[in-house]
Protein backbone atom coordinates (compact mmCIF):
# COMPACT_ATOMS: atom_id res chain seq x y z
CA UNK A 1 0.00 0.00 0.00
CA UNK A 2 1.12 3.40 -0.63
CA UNK A 3 2.36 5.60 2.39
CA UNK A 4 0.13 8.31 3.22
CA UNK A 5 3.00 10.70 3.38
CA UNK A 6 3.38 10.52 -0.36
CA UNK A 7 -0.59 11.53 -1.21
CA UNK A 8 -0.10 14.51 1.21
CA UNK A 9 -0.01 18.04 -0.90
CA UNK A 10 2.30 20.14 1.23
CA UNK A 11 1.60 24.05 1.70
CA UNK A 12 3.29 26.43 -0.01
CA UNK A 13 5.61 28.70 1.94
CA UNK A 14 7.76 29.67 -0.65
CA UNK A 15 6.32 31.28 -4.33
CA UNK A 16 9.56 32.64 -6.62
CA UNK A 17 6.51 34.46 -8.73
CA UNK A 18 6.02 36.90 -6.13
CA UNK A 19 9.51 37.87 -5.17
CA UNK A 20 9.89 41.49 -6.30
CA UNK A 21 12.32 41.32 -9.37
CA UNK A 22 12.52 37.38 -10.52
CA UNK A 23 8.97 36.62 -9.84
CA UNK A 24 7.95 40.00 -11.68
CA UNK A 25 10.68 38.79 -14.67
CA UNK A 26 8.97 35.76 -14.95
CA UNK A 27 5.16 36.80 -14.67
CA UNK A 28 5.88 39.34 -17.81
CA UNK A 29 4.02 37.89 -20.64
CA UNK A 30 6.80 38.50 -23.27
CA UNK A 31 9.30 36.84 -20.97
CA UNK A 32 9.09 32.96 -22.78
CA UNK A 33 9.04 35.20 -26.32
CA UNK A 34 11.90 37.06 -24.86
CA UNK A 35 14.06 34.10 -24.25
CA UNK A 36 12.95 32.19 -27.24
CA UNK A 37 14.43 35.50 -29.40
CA UNK A 38 17.74 34.69 -28.12
CA UNK A 39 17.89 31.01 -28.89
CA UNK A 40 16.41 31.83 -32.23
CA UNK A 41 19.28 34.56 -32.92
CA UNK A 42 21.86 31.38 -31.46
CA UNK A 43 20.24 28.85 -33.45
CA UNK A 44 20.71 31.44 -36.70
CA UNK A 45 24.54 31.87 -35.74
CA UNK A 46 24.67 28.03 -35.39
CA UNK A 47 23.27 27.19 -38.87
CA UNK A 48 25.01 30.38 -40.63
CA UNK A 49 28.44 29.34 -39.35
CA UNK A 50 28.04 25.60 -39.91
CA UNK A 51 27.18 26.34 -43.60
CA UNK A 52 29.52 29.16 -44.39
CA UNK A 53 32.21 29.31 -41.79
CA UNK A 54 35.50 26.89 -41.42
CA UNK A 55 34.78 23.40 -41.43
CA UNK A 56 37.35 22.54 -39.11
CA UNK A 57 35.04 21.99 -35.99
CA UNK A 58 37.03 23.65 -33.01
CA UNK A 59 36.86 26.81 -35.10
CA UNK A 60 33.18 26.52 -35.77
CA UNK A 61 30.39 27.76 -33.61
CA UNK A 62 28.05 25.15 -34.73
CA UNK A 63 29.87 22.21 -33.46
CA UNK A 64 31.65 23.87 -30.10
CA UNK A 65 28.08 25.71 -29.39
CA UNK A 66 25.95 23.21 -30.22
CA UNK A 67 28.08 19.92 -28.10
CA UNK A 68 29.65 21.65 -26.12
CA UNK A 69 28.22 24.47 -24.63
CA UNK A 70 24.39 24.02 -25.23
CA UNK A 71 24.85 20.78 -23.55
CA UNK A 72 26.75 21.93 -20.84
CA UNK A 73 24.35 24.77 -20.10
CA UNK A 74 21.51 22.53 -20.53
CA UNK A 75 21.99 20.00 -17.59
CA UNK A 76 23.25 22.73 -15.57
CA UNK A 77 19.88 24.75 -15.91
CA UNK A 78 18.18 21.81 -15.09
CA UNK A 79 20.32 20.63 -12.25
CA UNK A 80 19.85 24.65 -10.79
CA UNK A 81 16.46 25.87 -11.68
CA UNK A 82 14.67 22.95 -14.12
CA UNK A 83 13.30 22.62 -17.15
CA UNK A 84 14.64 26.37 -18.46
CA UNK A 85 15.59 25.28 -22.27
CA UNK A 86 12.10 23.86 -23.24
CA UNK A 87 10.87 27.44 -21.84
CA UNK A 88 12.98 29.20 -24.13
CA UNK A 89 12.83 26.66 -26.92
CA UNK A 90 12.93 28.84 -30.57
CA UNK A 91 11.18 25.39 -32.46
CA UNK A 92 8.17 26.68 -30.45
CA UNK A 93 8.41 30.22 -30.97
CA UNK A 94 8.95 29.31 -35.64
CA UNK A 95 5.75 26.68 -34.93
CA UNK A 96 3.80 29.65 -33.48
CA UNK A 97 4.39 31.77 -35.78
CA UNK A 98 3.19 29.08 -38.78
CA UNK A 99 0.50 28.95 -36.89
CA UNK A 100 -0.69 32.63 -37.38
CA UNK A 101 -1.02 31.37 -41.27
CA UNK A 102 -2.43 27.77 -40.75
CA UNK A 103 -4.39 26.31 -37.88
CA UNK A 104 -3.81 22.75 -37.21
CA UNK A 105 -6.80 20.85 -37.50
CA UNK A 106 -5.81 17.04 -36.60
CA UNK A 107 -5.50 15.17 -33.37
CA UNK A 108 -2.69 12.83 -32.85
CA UNK A 109 -3.71 9.45 -33.02
CA UNK A 110 -4.60 7.84 -29.31
CA UNK A 111 -2.78 4.90 -30.17
CA UNK A 112 0.86 7.16 -30.63
CA UNK A 113 0.38 9.13 -27.60
CA UNK A 114 3.12 7.09 -25.54
CA UNK A 115 6.60 7.91 -25.43
CA UNK A 116 7.73 5.03 -27.57
CA UNK A 117 8.49 7.17 -30.88
CA UNK A 118 10.25 9.42 -28.85
CA UNK A 119 12.03 6.71 -26.98
CA UNK A 120 13.19 5.29 -30.25
CA UNK A 121 14.21 8.54 -31.90
CA UNK A 122 16.23 9.45 -28.58
CA UNK A 123 18.58 6.24 -29.63
CA UNK A 124 18.84 7.05 -33.15
CA UNK A 125 20.23 10.40 -32.23
CA UNK A 126 22.64 9.06 -30.12
CA UNK A 127 23.86 6.65 -32.26
CA UNK A 128 23.75 8.80 -35.44
CA UNK A 129 26.21 11.27 -33.11
CA UNK A 130 28.85 8.32 -32.58
CA UNK A 131 28.63 7.00 -35.94
CA UNK A 132 28.75 10.14 -38.06
CA UNK A 133 30.83 12.16 -35.68
CA UNK A 134 28.49 15.14 -36.05
CA UNK A 135 30.59 16.33 -33.15
CA UNK A 136 32.86 16.62 -36.01
CA UNK A 137 31.29 17.90 -38.69
CA UNK A 138 29.88 21.68 -38.79
CA UNK A 139 28.15 21.48 -41.76
CA UNK A 140 26.19 18.50 -40.63
CA UNK A 141 25.38 19.98 -37.50
CA UNK A 142 23.52 22.70 -39.24
CA UNK A 143 21.40 20.68 -41.23
CA UNK A 144 20.39 18.78 -38.14
CA UNK A 145 19.18 22.17 -36.85
CA UNK A 146 17.37 22.72 -39.61
CA UNK A 147 15.44 19.61 -39.86
CA UNK A 148 14.83 19.91 -36.06
CA UNK A 149 13.01 23.09 -37.02
CA UNK A 150 11.36 21.59 -39.91
CA UNK A 151 10.05 18.77 -38.32
CA UNK A 152 8.83 20.31 -35.17
CA UNK A 153 6.77 23.45 -37.52
CA UNK A 154 5.38 20.43 -40.34
CA UNK A 155 3.97 18.35 -37.02
CA UNK A 156 2.36 21.06 -35.00
CA UNK A 157 0.69 22.68 -38.16
CA UNK A 158 -0.81 19.42 -38.63
CA UNK A 159 -1.29 18.21 -34.81
CA UNK A 160 -3.01 20.26 -32.36
CA UNK A 161 -1.51 21.04 -29.25
CA UNK A 162 2.12 20.73 -28.18
CA UNK A 163 2.32 16.97 -30.21
CA UNK A 164 6.20 17.43 -31.03
CA UNK A 165 7.14 18.10 -27.83
CA UNK A 166 4.95 15.69 -26.11
CA UNK A 167 5.13 12.63 -27.68
CA UNK A 168 8.56 13.20 -30.61
CA UNK A 169 10.93 14.97 -29.60
CA UNK A 170 14.17 13.77 -27.87
CA UNK A 171 15.46 16.50 -26.60
CA UNK A 172 12.41 17.71 -24.75
CA UNK A 173 12.56 13.74 -23.50
CA UNK A 174 15.68 14.40 -21.84
CA UNK A 175 14.83 17.16 -20.38
CA UNK A 176 11.81 15.50 -18.78
CA UNK A 177 13.30 13.09 -17.60
CA UNK A 178 16.48 15.23 -15.82
CA UNK A 179 13.85 17.55 -14.81
CA UNK A 180 12.33 15.11 -12.14
CA UNK A 181 15.74 16.01 -10.26
CA UNK A 182 15.25 19.42 -10.65
CA UNK A 183 14.76 22.06 -7.28
CA UNK A 184 11.41 23.81 -8.75
CA UNK A 185 8.12 22.95 -9.49
CA UNK A 186 4.82 24.77 -11.21
CA UNK A 187 1.83 23.87 -8.85
CA UNK A 188 -1.39 25.75 -7.70
CA UNK A 189 -0.96 27.95 -4.53
CA UNK A 190 -4.34 26.99 -2.74
CA UNK A 191 -6.13 24.03 -4.18
CA UNK A 192 -9.64 25.34 -2.76
CA UNK A 193 -9.50 28.16 -5.39
CA UNK A 194 -9.38 25.60 -7.53
CA UNK A 195 -12.15 23.91 -6.51
CA UNK A 196 -14.80 26.44 -7.26
CA UNK A 197 -13.14 27.48 -10.58
CA UNK A 198 -15.53 26.97 -13.35
CA UNK A 199 -13.64 27.61 -16.50
CA UNK A 200 -10.28 25.38 -15.72
CA UNK A 201 -8.00 28.22 -17.87
CA UNK A 202 -5.09 26.92 -16.97
CA UNK A 203 -5.40 24.34 -19.64
CA UNK A 204 -8.47 25.45 -21.57
CA UNK A 205 -6.99 28.77 -22.31
CA UNK A 206 -8.53 32.01 -21.75
CA UNK A 207 -10.81 33.91 -23.48
CA UNK A 208 -11.56 37.63 -23.85
CA UNK A 209 -14.92 38.54 -21.96
CA UNK A 210 -18.39 38.01 -24.43
CA UNK A 211 -18.50 40.45 -27.22
CA UNK A 212 -22.29 40.39 -28.32
CA UNK A 213 -22.72 41.04 -32.03
CA UNK A 214 -25.93 41.62 -34.01
CA UNK A 215 -26.33 38.43 -36.64
CA UNK A 216 -29.51 39.48 -38.98
CA UNK A 217 -30.71 36.67 -40.95
CA UNK A 218 -33.38 36.22 -43.22
CA UNK A 219 -36.67 33.83 -41.84
CA UNK A 220 -38.78 32.35 -44.75
CA UNK A 221 -41.52 32.97 -43.55
CA UNK A 222 -44.37 34.91 -45.18
CA UNK A 223 -46.14 37.55 -43.21
CA UNK A 224 -50.13 37.37 -42.83
CA UNK A 225 -52.19 39.88 -45.77
CA UNK A 226 -54.31 41.39 -42.90
CA UNK A 227 -51.19 41.60 -40.12
CA UNK A 228 -49.92 44.80 -40.32
CA UNK A 229 -46.08 44.93 -42.23
CA UNK A 230 -43.36 44.63 -39.37
CA UNK A 231 -40.22 44.05 -41.18
CA UNK A 232 -37.81 43.64 -37.85
CA UNK A 233 -40.14 40.92 -36.59
CA UNK A 234 -41.44 39.53 -39.70
CA UNK A 235 -39.24 39.48 -42.80
CA UNK A 236 -35.87 39.37 -40.53
CA UNK A 237 -35.24 37.95 -37.21
CA UNK A 238 -32.19 39.50 -35.17
CA UNK A 239 -29.96 37.19 -33.03
CA UNK A 240 -27.41 37.71 -30.99
CA UNK A 241 -24.21 35.82 -31.29
CA UNK A 242 -21.47 35.29 -28.81
CA UNK A 243 -17.76 35.97 -30.10
CA UNK A 244 -15.13 34.81 -27.67
CA UNK A 245 -11.58 35.15 -28.91
CA UNK A 246 -8.96 33.23 -27.42
CA UNK A 247 -5.91 35.08 -25.84
CA UNK A 248 -4.16 33.38 -23.97
CA UNK A 249 -3.34 29.67 -24.64
CA UNK A 250 -3.82 26.91 -21.42
CA UNK A 251 -1.01 23.85 -21.11
CA UNK A 252 -0.41 21.80 -24.74
CA UNK A 253 0.74 19.21 -23.10
CA UNK A 254 -2.86 18.22 -21.32
CA UNK A 255 -1.56 18.83 -17.61
CA UNK A 256 -4.34 20.04 -15.82
CA UNK A 257 -2.63 22.10 -12.81
CA UNK A 258 -4.75 20.77 -9.72
CA UNK A 259 -4.28 17.19 -10.48
CA UNK A 260 -0.48 17.82 -11.76
CA UNK A 261 2.45 15.64 -10.30
CA UNK A 262 6.08 17.12 -10.76
CA UNK A 263 7.73 18.26 -13.45
CA UNK A 264 7.38 15.28 -16.32
CA UNK A 265 5.42 16.45 -19.28
CA UNK A 266 5.93 19.62 -18.32
CA UNK A 267 8.16 22.80 -20.51
CA UNK A 268 7.80 24.88 -17.80
CA UNK A 269 6.52 27.35 -20.29
CA UNK A 270 4.34 29.56 -17.95
CA UNK A 271 0.93 29.57 -19.69
CA UNK A 272 -1.03 27.95 -17.27
CA UNK A 273 0.44 31.42 -15.23
CA UNK A 274 -0.64 33.37 -17.79
CA UNK A 275 -3.77 31.86 -18.45
CA UNK A 276 -4.91 31.42 -14.66
CA UNK A 277 -7.66 34.25 -14.30
CA UNK A 278 -7.01 33.40 -9.86
CA UNK A 279 -3.23 33.65 -10.11
CA UNK A 280 -3.27 30.60 -8.13
CA UNK A 281 -0.19 29.38 -9.98
CA UNK A 282 2.90 29.10 -7.84
CA UNK A 283 6.30 28.12 -8.41
CA UNK A 284 7.72 26.78 -5.59
CA UNK A 285 11.12 24.65 -4.19
CA UNK A 286 10.85 21.33 -3.73
CA UNK A 287 13.18 18.13 -2.98
CA UNK A 288 14.25 16.93 -5.82
CA UNK A 289 13.29 13.32 -7.28
CA UNK A 290 11.08 12.92 -4.24
CA UNK A 291 8.37 12.45 -7.53
CA UNK A 292 10.02 9.84 -8.75
CA UNK A 293 8.23 7.43 -6.46
CA UNK A 294 4.69 9.31 -5.38
CA UNK A 295 2.56 6.71 -6.64
CA UNK A 296 -0.78 9.75 -7.24
CA UNK A 297 -1.99 9.50 -10.70
CA UNK A 298 -0.76 12.47 -13.15
CA UNK A 299 -3.07 14.69 -15.23
CA UNK A 300 -2.20 14.06 -19.03
CA UNK A 301 0.03 10.89 -17.95
CA UNK A 302 -1.43 8.71 -15.40
CA UNK A 303 0.24 7.14 -12.66
CA UNK A 304 3.91 6.01 -13.31
CA UNK A 305 3.52 2.61 -12.17
CA UNK A 306 0.96 1.83 -15.14
CA UNK A 307 3.22 3.56 -18.10
CA UNK A 308 5.65 0.79 -19.45
CA UNK A 309 6.79 3.44 -21.83
CA UNK A 310 7.86 6.12 -19.42
CA UNK A 311 10.10 3.82 -17.64
CA UNK A 312 11.67 2.54 -20.53
CA UNK A 313 12.74 6.14 -20.86
CA UNK A 314 14.20 6.01 -16.99
CA UNK A 315 16.08 3.20 -18.28
CA UNK A 316 17.11 5.16 -21.17
CA UNK A 317 18.45 7.94 -19.91
CA UNK A 318 20.52 6.17 -17.44
CA UNK A 319 22.36 3.68 -19.30
CA UNK A 320 22.39 6.16 -22.00
CA UNK A 321 24.23 8.52 -20.53
CA UNK A 322 26.66 5.60 -19.26
CA UNK A 323 26.88 4.67 -23.44
CA UNK A 324 27.15 8.09 -24.45
CA UNK A 325 30.35 8.68 -22.04
CA UNK A 326 31.63 5.64 -22.92
CA UNK A 327 32.26 6.33 -26.46
CA UNK A 328 34.46 9.28 -26.67
CA UNK A 329 36.88 6.88 -24.30
CA UNK A 330 39.80 5.57 -25.43
CA UNK A 331 38.70 2.06 -24.20
CA UNK A 332 35.93 2.40 -26.71
CA UNK A 333 38.44 3.13 -29.60
CA UNK A 334 39.84 -0.58 -28.82
CA UNK A 335 36.45 -2.39 -28.19
CA UNK A 336 35.18 -1.41 -31.31
CA UNK A 337 38.41 -2.45 -33.62
CA UNK A 338 38.49 -6.00 -31.45
CA UNK A 339 34.73 -6.19 -32.41
CA UNK A 340 35.49 -5.63 -35.95
CA UNK A 341 38.02 -8.19 -36.61
CA UNK A 342 35.35 -10.37 -34.51
CA UNK A 343 32.44 -9.56 -36.21
CA UNK A 344 34.53 -9.45 -39.39
CA UNK A 345 33.58 -6.47 -40.71
CA UNK A 346 34.62 -3.00 -42.44
CA UNK A 347 31.86 -0.82 -41.40
CA UNK A 348 31.48 0.94 -38.44
CA UNK A 349 27.70 1.06 -38.48
CA UNK A 350 27.00 -2.90 -37.22
CA UNK A 351 29.98 -2.44 -35.23
CA UNK A 352 28.69 0.74 -33.04
CA UNK A 353 24.92 -1.18 -33.01
CA UNK A 354 26.42 -4.32 -31.42
CA UNK A 355 28.06 -1.68 -28.68
CA UNK A 356 24.20 -0.16 -28.06
CA UNK A 357 23.03 -3.38 -28.41
CA UNK A 358 24.74 -4.51 -25.48
CA UNK A 359 24.69 -0.99 -23.58
CA UNK A 360 21.24 -0.23 -23.94
CA UNK A 361 19.32 -3.49 -24.00
CA UNK A 362 21.09 -6.51 -22.71
CA UNK A 363 22.94 -5.08 -19.92
CA UNK A 364 19.76 -3.17 -18.66
CA UNK A 365 18.16 -6.33 -18.61
CA UNK A 366 20.07 -8.61 -16.98
CA UNK A 367 20.67 -5.56 -14.15
CA UNK A 368 17.44 -4.18 -14.00
CA UNK A 369 15.50 -7.91 -14.54
CA UNK A 370 17.96 -9.44 -11.83
CA UNK A 371 17.33 -7.01 -9.45
CA UNK A 372 13.45 -6.76 -9.83
CA UNK A 373 13.76 -11.03 -9.35
CA UNK A 374 15.55 -10.75 -5.95
CA UNK A 375 13.41 -7.70 -4.87
CA UNK A 376 10.27 -10.18 -5.42
CA UNK A 377 11.88 -13.14 -3.40
CA UNK A 378 13.28 -10.88 -0.90
CA UNK A 379 9.65 -8.89 -0.39
CA UNK A 380 7.98 -12.64 1.09
CA UNK A 381 5.41 -14.46 -0.31
CA UNK A 382 6.65 -13.41 -4.21
CA UNK A 383 4.28 -10.48 -3.61
CA UNK A 384 4.32 -8.58 -7.24
CA UNK A 385 4.72 -9.47 -10.65
CA UNK A 386 8.56 -9.16 -11.91
CA UNK A 387 7.58 -6.52 -14.91
CA UNK A 388 5.75 -4.07 -12.79
CA UNK A 389 8.62 -4.16 -9.90
CA UNK A 390 10.99 -3.51 -13.15
CA UNK A 391 8.75 -0.08 -13.83
CA UNK A 392 8.26 0.84 -10.24
CA UNK A 393 12.09 0.55 -9.32
CA UNK A 394 13.14 1.86 -13.02
CA UNK A 395 12.66 5.41 -11.74
CA UNK A 396 14.77 5.00 -8.91
CA UNK A 397 18.21 5.00 -11.28
CA UNK A 398 16.78 8.58 -12.66
CA UNK A 399 18.87 10.51 -10.18
CA UNK A 400 22.37 8.40 -11.39
CA UNK A 401 21.55 9.15 -15.02
CA UNK A 402 21.35 12.88 -14.27
CA UNK A 403 24.79 12.47 -12.29
CA UNK A 404 26.69 10.96 -14.93
CA UNK A 405 24.87 13.14 -18.08
CA UNK A 406 25.95 16.12 -15.86
CA UNK A 407 29.53 15.17 -15.02
CA UNK A 408 30.22 14.36 -18.56
CA UNK A 409 28.61 16.88 -20.49
CA UNK A 410 30.29 19.41 -17.62
CA UNK A 411 33.45 17.86 -18.37
CA UNK A 412 33.07 18.98 -21.80
CA UNK A 413 32.08 22.50 -21.38
CA UNK A 414 34.18 23.05 -17.99
CA UNK A 415 37.21 22.13 -20.31
CA UNK A 416 36.63 24.17 -23.16
CA UNK A 417 33.90 27.25 -21.57
CA UNK A 418 36.54 29.88 -23.35
CA UNK A 419 36.58 28.45 -26.73
CA UNK A 420 33.70 30.53 -27.71
CA UNK A 421 35.53 33.65 -27.17
CA UNK A 422 38.57 32.94 -30.01
CA UNK A 423 35.96 31.49 -32.38
CA UNK A 424 33.19 34.41 -32.56
CA UNK A 425 36.74 36.57 -32.82
CA UNK A 426 37.76 34.48 -35.88
CA UNK A 427 33.77 34.20 -37.10
CA UNK A 428 34.08 37.97 -37.39
CA UNK A 429 37.00 38.53 -39.36
CA UNK A 430 35.59 35.79 -41.81
CA UNK A 431 32.61 37.92 -41.94
CA UNK A 432 33.31 41.71 -41.74
CA UNK A 433 36.92 40.99 -43.39
CA UNK A 434 39.00 43.13 -40.24
CA UNK A 435 39.21 41.67 -36.27
CA UNK A 436 36.04 43.89 -35.20
CA UNK A 437 36.20 41.71 -31.69
CA UNK A 438 39.85 41.87 -31.80
CA UNK A 439 42.69 39.18 -32.99
CA UNK A 440 41.23 35.51 -31.76
CA UNK A 441 42.64 34.41 -28.84
CA UNK A 442 43.38 30.98 -29.65
CA UNK A 443 45.26 29.70 -26.22
CA UNK A 444 42.20 30.29 -24.26
CA UNK A 445 40.01 27.23 -23.77
CA UNK A 446 39.23 25.93 -20.15
CA UNK A 447 39.82 24.18 -16.75
CA UNK A 448 42.40 21.47 -16.81
CA UNK A 449 41.00 17.82 -17.56
CA UNK A 450 42.52 16.58 -14.09
CA UNK A 451 40.45 19.82 -12.51
CA UNK A 452 37.41 18.99 -13.33
CA UNK A 453 37.64 15.14 -11.76
CA UNK A 454 36.54 15.86 -8.63
CA UNK A 455 33.81 17.66 -9.76
CA UNK A 456 32.39 14.75 -12.05
CA UNK A 457 33.02 12.53 -8.86
CA UNK A 458 30.81 15.18 -6.90
CA UNK A 459 27.91 14.69 -9.97
CA UNK A 460 27.99 10.61 -9.33
CA UNK A 461 27.64 10.50 -6.14
CA UNK A 462 25.00 12.73 -5.45
CA UNK A 463 22.85 11.16 -8.28
CA UNK A 464 24.22 7.96 -6.72
CA UNK A 465 22.53 8.99 -3.26
CA UNK A 466 19.57 10.15 -4.82
CA UNK A 467 19.05 7.00 -6.80
CA UNK A 468 19.50 5.22 -3.36
CA UNK A 469 16.94 7.70 -1.18
CA UNK A 470 14.43 6.44 -4.43
CA UNK A 471 14.87 2.81 -3.90
CA UNK A 472 14.29 3.29 -0.45
CA UNK A 473 11.26 5.59 -0.65
CA UNK A 474 9.79 2.78 -3.36
CA UNK A 475 10.21 -0.03 -0.61
CA UNK A 476 8.95 1.93 1.73
CA UNK A 477 5.65 2.15 -0.62
CA UNK A 478 5.49 -1.31 -1.72
CA UNK A 479 6.71 -2.88 0.89
CA UNK A 480 6.32 -1.00 4.34
CA UNK A 481 7.51 -4.05 6.29
CA UNK A 482 10.39 -4.90 4.37
CA UNK A 483 12.00 -1.84 2.90
CA UNK A 484 15.15 -2.39 3.92
CA UNK A 485 16.15 -5.89 2.60
CA UNK A 486 14.15 -5.17 -1.02
CA UNK A 487 15.66 -2.52 -1.52
CA UNK A 488 19.64 -4.01 -1.17
CA UNK A 489 19.29 -5.26 -4.71
CA UNK A 490 18.89 -1.51 -6.28
CA UNK A 491 21.33 -0.44 -4.00
CA UNK A 492 24.07 -3.12 -5.62
CA UNK A 493 23.01 -1.98 -9.01
CA UNK A 494 23.28 1.55 -8.15
CA UNK A 495 26.68 0.84 -6.51
CA UNK A 496 28.05 -1.43 -9.59
CA UNK A 497 27.06 1.84 -12.04
CA UNK A 498 29.07 4.40 -9.76
CA UNK A 499 31.72 2.03 -10.34
CA UNK A 500 31.95 1.85 -13.91
CA UNK A 501 31.11 5.31 -14.47
CA UNK A 502 34.09 6.75 -12.29
CA UNK A 503 35.93 4.33 -14.31
CA UNK A 504 34.70 5.62 -17.54
CA UNK A 505 35.39 9.01 -16.41
CA UNK A 506 38.87 8.28 -15.52
CA UNK A 507 39.75 7.01 -19.03
CA UNK A 508 41.11 9.74 -21.47
CA UNK A 509 38.09 11.06 -23.05
CA UNK A 510 38.13 12.50 -26.58
CA UNK A 511 37.93 16.63 -26.34
CA UNK A 512 35.51 17.49 -28.47
CA UNK A 513 35.59 21.15 -29.99
CA UNK A 514 39.15 21.04 -29.07
CA UNK A 515 40.54 17.63 -31.39
CA UNK A 516 42.46 15.94 -28.95
CA UNK A 517 42.09 13.31 -25.83
CA UNK A 518 42.29 14.64 -22.35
Amino acid sequence: MPSTSATVRTPISTDILRWPVVGRALRWRHARTTLQLVLLVGAAVIVLHGLLGPPLASNNLATVLTWVHYRGLLVLALLAVGNAFCTGCPFVLVRDAGRRLRRPTLRWPRRLRTKWIAIALFVFVLFSYELFDLWALPRATAYLVLVYFGSALVIDLAFSGATFCKYLCPIGQFNFAASTVSPLELKVREESVCRSCRTADCIRGRREPAVASNITQNVKRKAPETAPLDVSRSMFDVRRKVVRRPVQRGCELGLFLPLKVGNMDCTFCLDCVQACPHDNVALVPRLPAAELSDPRRRSGIGRFAQRHDIAALALLFAFGSMVNAFAMTAPSYTLERWLSRTMDVGSEAPVLAAVFLVGLCAVPLVLVGGAAILTRKLAGAERGSISGILVNYAYALVPFGFGMWLAHYCFHLLTSVLTVVPITQSAAIDILGWPALGEPHWRWAGLRPGAVFPIQLGFIFLGTIGSLAVAYQVSQRDYPDRPGPTTVPWAVVAAGLASLAVWILAQPMEMRGLGFLG
